[in-house]
């Protein structure tokens, strides 16, 4: 979720696919999947660590939002079900993205949708990704804001509801947000290389899991005085159960950095990654399914769209959980930069018809200015909003289109470049299912927008 990679992007506009009748096959299930095609770009992981590799991408700080998710989606089953129907779509996603990447020869999410769809809808990705990773960073701050109050309502021995912590300047939440950021995430973001981001990732899973671990145990063993209200076992509206479809998607979005992961892997075939993508899939369910449901059967209709806000702040192992959602957003902000900076400068180096920088001292000064731009902005931004479910309506919604809008484009486009068959079923098959992925994630993204936009008119 938290996690991609990203480079700027070529020009080339090749699509690649060979036109001889003879070499055309289906795109998921007739292409020879033991055999990989030779794209230069093999790498040397093994399939097994490819698996967690995923699991690293997606897993991250919107695991936080899952029990109000479940809280809107009307309760456990139907909380389940929305999952399981929209997991079928992101394991297809993460399969039509390899196959495209191995037709095309690229390496990178952006530089697929750009070989397969052409300049325009390539110019679209660049952009949302890079407004995506904004908006994420805005969301990580705002996490760092709400823990950092229980904190120090923990350290400072604040009774429950006490607003006595606001009284000091320096625990003004303004304040903290503002000193961590600069003394923390500023000087890891300016860096042009980001060689720290095994061990980031490594920060970012285990406190995840340590996450999950305690609110499960929360629940069968609850402390006294915990709020506790209404469970629901139905959704109230159908429109509560759309509301929750973009905490999912942003929980399980791990596509922008499937691409890469995908072309490091030894001998990389379609039938093997959809094996790894299914098994890392899996993984994450069991985590995010097991806190959702925890969560929300602990405080039903009480809960906060930031799970761990419901917790007492005198609670030590809330208090641990706390510092490590803290510590992992800590080191997955600097990286959400480097995606989006790194797309911010291929765009820039395309409007100027430029090629990669020689002057080292120009690309510096260029990459500061960005930096200190993107910090400022994040920053100003996340000490404003105070309602993180905000931005993720929003950057749900955008994950939905790295989910089901471009990879069925990509689909689309390539079933059309094969020279098809008379009265081929599954040719026709494929094609409906990505028009179908599009239209889907084009609803969703549209729909989390406009209900964000309708709720912030109402406060």
């Amino acid at each position: 979720m938290d996690h991609c990679e990203a480079s700027v992007n070529s020009d080339e506009q090749d699509w690649s696919l060979n036109r001889d009748p003879g070499e055309q096959t289906g795109l998921l299930w007739n292409l020879p999947t033991d055999q990989p095609r030779d794209t230069g770009k093999q790498g040397r992981t093994p399939s097994y660590a490819a698996v967690f590799i995923v699991v690293n991408a997606a897993l991250g700080a919107g695991l936080l939002n899952f029990p109000y998710a479940f809280y809107m989606a009307g309760g456990v089953v139907a909380g389940i079900v929305l999952q399981m129907c929209l997991l079928l779509f992101i394991i297809a996603g993460l399969v039509i993205l390899a196959y495209c990447s191995q037709v095309s020869s690229k390496g990178t999410y952006q530089e697929v949708v750009r070989a397969a769809c052409g300049r325009v809808v390539g110019t679209i990705c660049d952009v949302l990704i890079a407004v995506y990773t904004f908006c994420t960073c805005i969301a990580f701050l705002i996490i760092i804001g709400d823990q950092l109050d229980k904190i120090l309502a923990a350290l400072m021995h604040t009774p429950e509801g006490d607003d006595f912590i606001n009284g000091h300047w320096y625990s003004d939440r303004k304040f903290t947000i503002s000193v961590i950021s600069i003394l923390v995430i500023l000087p890891l973001s300016i860096p042009k290389e980001i060689g720290f981001q095994k061990y980031a990732s490594l920060l970012s899973v285990l406190g995840t899991w340590y996450v999950t671990i305690i609110v499960i145990i929360k629940y069968i063993w609850p402390d006294k005085g915990m709020i506790i209200g209404n469970i629901p076992t139905s959704p109230s509206s159908w429109m509560a159960v759309l509301n929750a479809i973009p905490t999912i998607c942003f929980g399980f979005q791990c596509h922008v950095s499937s691409v890469p992961v995908y072309n490091s892997m030894e001998r990389p075939t379609v039938q093997r990654w959809g094996w790894v993508v299914t098994a890392a899939v899996v993984i994450c369910l069991f985590v995010y399914t097991g806190t959702g449901v925890c969560g929300f059967l602990t405080f039903g209709s009480s809960v906060n769209v930031d799970v761990l806000l419901s917790y007492p702040s005198d609670d030590i192992s809330m208090t641990i959980a706390r510092a490590s959602i803290v510590l992992c957003v800590l080191t997955s902000y600097p990286i959400l930069h480097f995606c989006g900076r790194t797309v911010i400068e291929g765009l820039w180096l395309r409007y100027k018809g430029e090629a990669l920088e020689v002057d080292s001292s120009r690309e510096r000064q260029r990459r500061i200015l960005q930096t200190v731009t993107w910090f400022l902005l994040t920053l100003v931004l996340g000490l404003f909003i105070p309602d993180i479910g905000k931005v993720i309506s929003v950057i749900g919604g955008l994950a939905a289109c790295f989910i089901f809008v471009f990879p069925g484009l990509c689909l689309v486009e390539a079933k059309f470049s094969e020279i098809r068959q008379a009265n081929s079923a599954s040719w026709w098959s494929l094609v409906l299912f990505g028009i179908f992925m599009v239209c889907m994630g084009t609803f969703i993204f549209g729909q989390s927008t406009v209900s964000a936009i309708y709720q912030d008119q109402r406060k």
